[in-house]
C-alpha cells in the first residue's frame, strides 16, 4: 500500500518540460526507478514536444540545434567576446599575421546525450568548452601552413579554409558537433610589412597598367598599319585602273592614227602611181604631141612679133616652132621625172 501511495504522489507532482522548435531534450535520471538506467538517457526528446517528469529525481536539459556562429574577430564590438579575439599565426616565411575567423556549426541531435555526458549542459557550454578551444587551435595550425604571398591569394585562402573545416570536423564530430563552414575574413600583417606589401602591390599594378597600355598601343599601331595597307592597296588599285584605262585609250588612239596613216599612205601611193603612169605616157611620141597641142592652144590667137637681130638692122631670126615645142617637151619630161 505504501509503494502505491508513493507512486501516486510522484505522478501527481510531475513537472512539465517542453522543447522549442529548434531544441532537443535529454533526460537525466538521478535514480534508476522508471528509467532504463541511472544517469543520462540515450532517448532524445524532439523539438516542439512537452513531457512530464517527476521532480527532484529527474533533470531535463535542452540543446539548441540551429546553426551557431563562433566569431573570433579583432573588433570587440562584433565578436563573441568583448575583447580582441582574432586568430594570430606566423607564416612559413616568418611574418606575424592576424585574421578574423568565423566557424559555423550545429549540434547533432542524435548525439546530444553525448555532449551532456562529456561537455556541458547547454549549447553555450558546448561552444565555450569544446568548439572554441578546438577551433582556435586547429584553424591556427592550418593557417600556419601559408606563406605571406598566399595570404593575398583568395584561392589559397579558400583552400586552407576548406582544409580547416575538414580537420575541425574530424575532431568535433565524435562529440556530436557538425562543422558547417570555416570562413576566413580580413587579415592584417605587421604595419611595416603591410606597407612593404602595399607598395609592392601598387608597383605591380602600375607595371600591369603600363603593360596594358603598351599592348593597347601595339594594337592601335597594328590597326593603323592595316588601315594604311588598305588605303595603299586602294590607291594602287585605283592607279592600276587608271593606267589600264589610259593604256586602252592610247591603244585606241594609236590604232586610229595607224589607220589614218595607212589611208594617207594608200592615197599618196595611188597618186604617185598615177603621176608615174602619166609621166611614162608623156615620155613617148604621144607626150610630145600633147605638148605641141598644148603649145598650139596656148599660142592660138597670139600675135607673133619678129625682132631684127643684126647690127645693121637687116638680119632676121626665124622662129622655129618645132624646136620650141621639142624644147618645151624635153623640159616637161625633165620636170616630170623630178
Amino acid at each position: 500500500m505504501r509503494p502505491l501511495l508513493a507512486m501516486i504522489w510522484l505522478i501527481s507532482g510531475c513537472a512539465s518540460h517542453s522543447t522549442a522548435e529548434t531544441e532537443v531534450g535529454v533526460l537525466v535520471c538521478k535514480i534508476g526507478l522508471g528509467c532504463a538506467q541511472k544517469g543520462v538517457q540515450e532517448t532524445i526528446y524532439p523539438p516542439g514536444s512537452t513531457t512530464f517528469f517527476a521532480p527532484f529525481i529527474r533533470d531535463f536539459y535542452r540543446f539548441d540545434t540551429k546553426v551557431q556562429n563562433l566569431e573570433m574577430l579583432m573588433d570587440a564590438k562584433r565578436g563573441d567576446r568583448a575583447e580582441r579575439d582574432d586568430i594570430q599565426f606566423k607564416t612559413t616565411d616568418g611574418n606575424d599575421i592576424s585574421m578574423d575567423v568565423t566557424v559555423s556549426w550545429t549540434i547533432d541531435p542524435k548525439r546530444a546525450h553525448l555532449l551532456l555526458q562529456t561537455i556541458g549542459t547547454s549549447t553555450n557550454e558546448v561552444k565555450d568548452k569544446l568548439v572554441r578551444p578546438m577551433a582556435r587551435t586547429l584553424v591556427r595550425d592550418v593557417l600556419n601552413e601559408l606563406d605571406s604571398e598566399s595570404v593575398y591569394n583568395s584561392d589559397k585562402r579558400f583552400e586552407k579554409a576548406e582544409k580547416a573545416k575538414g580537420v575541425l570536423q574530424e575532431a568535433l564530430l565524435p562529440h556530436g558537433v557538425i562543422v558547417q563552414q570555416v570562413i576566413l575574413h580580413e587579415h592584417r600583417f605587421h604595419p611595416e610589412y603591410e606597407k612593404v606589401i602595399h607598395d609592392r602591390k601598387l608597383a605591380e599594378q602600375r607595371a600591369q597598367q603600363l603593360k596594358s597600355e603598351a599592348e593597347a598601343a601595339a594594337q592601335e599601331a597594328l590597326r593603323n598599319l592595316e588601315t594604311a595597307r588598305g588605303q595603299v592597296a586602294s590607291q594602287i588599285a585605283q592607279a592600276t585602273g587608271e593606267l589600264q584605262q589610259a593604256k586602252l585609250t592610247a591603244d585606241a588612239e594609236y590604232f586610229k592614227q595607224q589607220q589614218n596613216a595607212d589611208a594617207i599612205l594608200a592615197e599618196r601611193s595611188a597618186k604617185a602611181k598615177a603621176i608615174q603612169k602619166r609621166n611614162e605616157a608623156l615620155r613617148g611620141s604621144g607626150g610630145r604631141a600633147m605638148v605641141k597641142l598644148r603649145m598650139a592652144e596656148a599660142l592660138e590667137g597670139k600675135s607673133i612679133i619678129i625682132i631684127p637681130s643684126g647690127g645693121s638692122g637687116v638680119g632676121i631670126n626665124k622662129l622655129d616652132l618645132n624646136k620650141l615645142i621639142e624644147s618645151a617637151a624635153v623640159q616637161s619630161e625633165v620636170t616630170g621625172k623630178e
